[in-house]
This record gives C-alpha cells, structure tokens and sequence, in this order.
C-alpha cells in the first residue's frame, strides 16, 4: 500500500464514526477492491481498524469517529510507521509523516522514528523475478526496531557459494525492499562505513544483547550506502546491451519485468504508425535491455520465445541459437 494513501485511510477514518470500502474508494479515487485490501493490509498490520457487518455496517477504528492518533498504543504506534515507512519515498509523503510522527504520545515517538526508518522500498527491480521473503528477514526485522547488533552468518558473492558462510557481527540500521529483493544495511564491527548485505545469503541469525551503532547523520550514512550499492550493481547488469523488437502490446510486460534494465527506444523503423495494436498487425516498438552477459542476456529473453526478435548485437543472437540447439537436442522427439 502507499504510505500516502495509508495516512489518507487513517485521516478519514478519524473525521467519520463509520465508512464503507464503497465510501472510501470514492473518497480516494481507487477501486473498492484496492480499498478494501488497504483497510485489511491496517488492521493486519495493526492498527486498531476493525469492520462491523449488517445493516448501517462499515469499517471503523476503535473508540468511533473522535478517536485520534493520541489513542494508539506503542505496538499500534509501530506498526502503523512499520508499514508507512515500507513506502515512503517521495518528500511530501516524509514531510506528512513527520507531521502524524509529532501526533502520537511523546513516549511512543522514539519507537515509531526507529520503525519509521527500519524499511524503505526501492520498487526498481534487477531484471529477475522476485522471490519468497527470505527464512531470516523478521529476524533482522526485529533487530533492526530494537537496535540490537547481530551476529549473521553470510556467504558473500565474493567467495562464491563453495566458500561457505561468514560469521560476522554487525549494528542492522535498515532493511531495503528492491522488488522483493531483500537487502540490510549495517554497520559491521571494526568499520566505520555502512555496508549493504543480501538477506537471502544469510544463513543464520543471533539477535545480541548489546545496542547497535548508530553512526551520526544516520540517514546521510544510508542514503550513501544504498547509492553505492545500486550504482555498482547497475554497472556490473548493464555490461551488454541488446536491441530487440516487440509486439507494442507486449512493450509494457517487457518493460516491467527487466526494470531498469529495459528502456523503450521507440517504434521499428519502417513500422506502419498509422497501423492500430493487435496480433499480427506488425507493428513494433524497439527496446534495448542491458545484462551482465550475452549469456546472462540470451537466457532471459529465451524465456520470451518469439515475442521478442533480438536486432543486435550478433554475439546475443549467437547466443539465442545456441540455447535453441541445446534445448532441441535434449527435447528433440518429445512432440
């Protein structure tokens, strides 16, 4: 859910003793079904929204229409700047939040900034389908809320998977969700600089008895960090760049499954612009993707089969073939 649409949700709720998803999607301009998953994504998360069935029904938050932000306890507190910091990107959406922040009970306000910081979503993705959440993610989770060290054990891209995990401690500050691509950032012992790690190469975690090491301008430090971090990864991604041809109809599915690793070009040269979409109309876009590969590149857009006509460069193409020849060789007589 959107952390602005979230705050949206809360403020409604507290001006009216009742509303209805119907209302509510309205009032928002989204759909009753996108509502009604926000409304229950709240009261998962747990803030005190409930919904009351029959005649004169809706959803409402505990203690009717004056209830206000001061009502919330500490675990509602959390949760609710758990789940508004997940999405919190743009800076008019941190200024709203600073502000409902000043609202809730003084003593709560320590524990809220801390939840407030502890994930930020980075929807971008690497060109690589998202998996599960990690088995260690609410480990590092709590540990991030309760500013706890941490000792992981972490198997480095480095070293490769033969070399097997490192044990290593470390001050968690921040969990980064890049399109269901986990990443923490801490603060490892004996370094001074924040450093960013996997959460699905974790293997283990031991949540300390000790309190973490907040470096001063906390946020500078991460904001740095995570900057680094994807400019090295998107450098070492976009090695090998390819020019393909798609279906327009297919351009935004293309578009949304390599990220920032796809970028329309624009129509084929000699494509008819007069003609409408449609199957076998003709009529294509050019997009070039990037990988670290011609390998890497070749293997993800076989998965497209003929939907997309790699143009260039010859070497991907090569390596299209290549895999066509093996998969035929293994599958041959299998029709």
């Amino acid at each position: 859910m959107r952390a602005d649409r979230m705050i949206a949700i809360v403020l409604v709720l507290q001006s009216r003793e009742r509303v209805t998803a119907a209302e509510l999607a309205a009032e928002l301009e989204v759909s009753v079904a996108t509502a009604r998953r926000d409304l229950e994504a709240l009261s998962t998360a747990g803030v005190p929204v409930y919904p009351r069935s029959g005649r004169g029904g809706g959803w409402q938050l505990v203690g009717g229409a004056r209830t206000n932000l001061s009502g919330l306890t500490a675990p509602e507190s959390r949760a609710l700047f758990l789940a508004l910091g997940s999405g919190a990107a743009a800076p008019e959406v941190r200024s709203a939040l600073r502000k409902l922040l000043r609202a809730i009970p003084g003593p709560f306000q320590a524990e809220a900034q801390s939840a407030l910081a502890a994930i930020r979503t980075d929807p971008a993705g690497w060109g690589e389908n998202a998996s599960a959440p990690p088995p260690h993610l609410a480990d590092l989770e709590r540990a991030v809320l309760a500013r706890r060290r941490v000792t992981v054990d972490y198997t480095s891209r480095r070293g490769g998977p033969s070399a097997g995990p490192r044990r290593r401690t470390l001050s968690p500050l921040r969990l980064v969700d890049k399109a269901g691509t986990w990443y923490l950032l801490g603060l490892p012992d004996g370094r001074e600089d924040v450093r960013t790690f996997r959460v699905d190469r974790i293997s283990g975690v031991e949540l300390l008895d000790e309190p973490a090491r907040v470096p001063e301008d906390l946020e500078a430090h991460l904001e740095a960090a995570w900057r680094e971090t994807v400019e090295t990864s998107e450098g070492a991604r976009s090695a090998v760049s390819a020019t393909v041809a798609v279906e327009s109809r297919h351009v935004p599915v293309v578009l949304g499954h390599f990220g920032r690793h796809g970028v329309e070009v624009g129509p084929e040269p000699g494509a008819d612009p007069g003609a409408a979409p449609g199957a076998g109309d003709g009529r294509r876009q050019l997009v070039r993707i990037t990988a670290h590969t011609e390998r890497g590149l070749a293997e993800q857009l076989a998965g497209w089969g003929a939907a997309v006509e790699v143009l260039e460069p010859e070497s991907v193409r090569a390596e299209l073939a290549g895999i066509g020849a093996e998969l035929m060789a293994r599958y041959a007589g299998q029709r």
